[in-house]
Order: C-alpha cells, then sequence, then structure tokens
C-alpha cells in the first residue's frame, strides 16, 4: 500500500487521510500437513476524483515491480491486487 500511495502522491494524487485503505485477503492450503499461503489478494480502495482513473490504473499496471513486499514473495505466493476507485467525498 505504501509504494502504491507513494506513487499516486508523486503524480498528484492524495492518498494520506485515510483515502487510500488496504483489504488482504489469503488463501491457505496444506501441504505435508503443514499451512501453505499460497495466493494473497488486494484490494486498494481508493477515493479520488473519476477523472484521475487513467492515472490511477497506470500507476496500479506499475507499482508491484517496486513494492519491497510483492518483491520478495513473488516467488513463493501468487499474489494479485485490484483498485476499487470510490467517489473523493464517500465515507467508507
Amino acid at each position: 500500500m505504501g509504494t502504491f500511495g507513494g506513487a499516486l502522491e508523486a503524480r498528484g494524487i492524495s492518498a494520506a487521510g485515510g483515502r487510500l485503505v488496504a483489504e488482504a485477503i489469503g488463501e491457505i492450503e496444506t501441504e505435508d500437513k503443514v499451512l501453505v499461503i499460497k495466493r494473497i489478494h488486494v484490494k486498494l480502495r481508493l477515493k479520488a476524483a473519476p477523472e484521475q482513473r487513467e492515472t490511477i490504473e497506470r500507476v496500479h499496471g506499475m507499482f508491484a515491480d517496486r513494492c519491497p513486499v510483492y518483491r520478495s514473495l513473488r516467488g513463493s505466493i501468487e499474489m494479485s491486487t485490484e483498485v476499487v476507485l470510490e467517489p473523493a467525498g464517500s465515507n467508507p
């Protein structure tokens, strides 16, 4: 979330003050009687103006390669993300 938020801020899109919230869901399977995290999906909810959608989607398409967590885990855990754009004035 920090890498995505920082990339947005660098492009003039505020991610501060609760405007960006992430929800991560992990899927666990058993291997040799040991629980192993196999997949992680992160939903990034961002309050922003609709006219910022193109920039937000462009940032979303490239931020993972700059994210330390993604880069550390990508070889062993399947990871995916999505961005949900919410109106800037909405409450969670």
